[in-house]
């Protein structure tokens, strides 16, 4: 049975947050992006806090606690209008793979820096010719003696200029069939052979996203991470905390829009009434509540089934979860937006950035598309048209 009340730990969790997130504000966001610089304050108190490594094992510095508790973190720090997006990549994904398959090696030199926020992994899987279809990944990397060569190109790859390393998707050639199979191996940023060239983004982020190219860069064989001949079972320990996390990071937005719709519509006066009080006003934003509401349960329902050890259930509600989160927020940034009229359009008010914003979380990491398309096959059941 998932649970869909909260405990009160959790609760807990949310308030604290919540006060962390207040203090810093959609002000501190804004202004740091204007000044090109990372969200150093705000992740460097979160980690001193805990809120960084909830996730990771007690042992090696984490809060022992799993994904229901991180994406709690993401969605609240969002809600107060200035989220992490790198939550989703380091602790959540890196942190996560390195936990369950990493040697003690990996675990002491890695989750203890992830946790406190004081190193910062970032996360490649994406090529120029591989987006969804991770069967097309071209990144190789090939023995040469106790050491591996790894080449290959990775796209929209973000936080790296913040980074001490990259887990980076790659595929070596198995011995026994010849045929390429899927590996994780950590890549310091600083390693000979590794580039890395900022992308232009019309998307006004904190967090940069950058082009990386691998060539040759060599790496000894501790970095590779879990059984050579476990990669996709260790690729998707970290893509199903990705969805779910992004999945937070959308309600979190969400949210924070709603708000300041709210607040405007009771605030705001014509015709000797509150605008909020028209139901062409109020419904829709009912609606927006509503849905974000539900998105929610199924982000918890994920995260439950995926610290539960069930991964293929939460496989199927991590998608399901990001898609919801995914809608939900767009038509919450639009409604809110529409609520405010011009205002809404205004620096004063900050909502217009988030029009763009509120997209990422229906085309990355994942489209919406291939996630209907993996609820087609994987649950109902259909025929696959390619």
């Amino acid at each position: 049975m998932t649970a869909v009340i909260e405990s009160e730990e959790h609760k807990a969790l949310r308030s604290a947050v919540a006060a962390l997130g207040k203090r810093y504000g959609r002000d501190y966001l804004t202004r740091t992006v204007a000044e090109g610089k990372p969200l150093t304050e705000l992740w460097s108190e979160a980690g001193k806090l805990g809120y960084l490594g909830v996730n990771l094992p007690e042992e090696h510095g984490g809060g022992g606690g799993g994904i229901t508790e991180l994406s709690i973190v993401l969605e609240e720090l969002g809600a107060a209008g200035s989220p992490l997006l790198m939550l989703v990549v380091s602790p959540a994904i890196c942190g996560t793979v390195i936990s369950r398959f990493g040697t003690e090696e990996q675990k002491r030199t890695w989750l203890p820096g992830l946790a406190d926020g004081s190193r910062l992994m970032a996360f490649g899987i994406t090529e120029p010719d591989a987006g969804s279809n991770s069967h097309r990944i071209t990144t190789t990397a090939r023995r040469d003696g106790t050491d591996w060569l790894l080449t290959g190109r990775k796209v929209f790859i973000s936080g790296v200029d913040m980074a001490d390393a990259v887990l980076i998707v790659g595929r070596t050639e198995d011995a026994r069939t010849g045929r390429l199979k899927p590996c994780l191996f950590i890549v310091p940023t600083d390693a000979e052979g590794f580039q890395k060239h900022p992308i232009d983004m019309e998307l006004n982020a904190a967090e940069k996203q950058f082009e990386l190219v691998l060539d040759d860069v060599r790496l000894p064989a501790d970095a590779l991470v879990g059984d050579e001949d476990a990669g996709l079972l260790q690729l998707f320990a970290g893509l199903n905390p990705e969805r779910i996390m992004t999945a937070a990071f959308a309600i979190g937005m969400g949210r924070y829009a709603l708000s300041k719709a709210i607040e405007y519509a009771r605030d705001r006066t014509v015709w000797k009434a509150p605008i909020g009080a028209h139901q062409a006003i109020a419904h829709p934003l009912a609606q927006a509540h509503i849905d974000l509401e539900l998105a929610r349960l199924m982000t918890q329902k994920a995260a439950h089934l995926y610290d539960a050890g069930d991964d293929i259930g939460a496989g199927e509600a991590a998608n399901m979860a990001k898609y919801a989160a995914g809608e939900a927020c767009v038509k919450a940034v639009d409604q809110a937006v529409h609520t405010l009229g011009g205002n809404g359009l205004t620096r004063e008010f900050g909502l217009a950035s988030l029009i763009t914003a509120a997209r990422v979380a229906r085309i990355a990491p994942v489209s919406r598309e291939m996630i209907l398309n993996y609820v087609s096959h994987q649950t109902l059941g259909l025929p696959k048209s390619y």
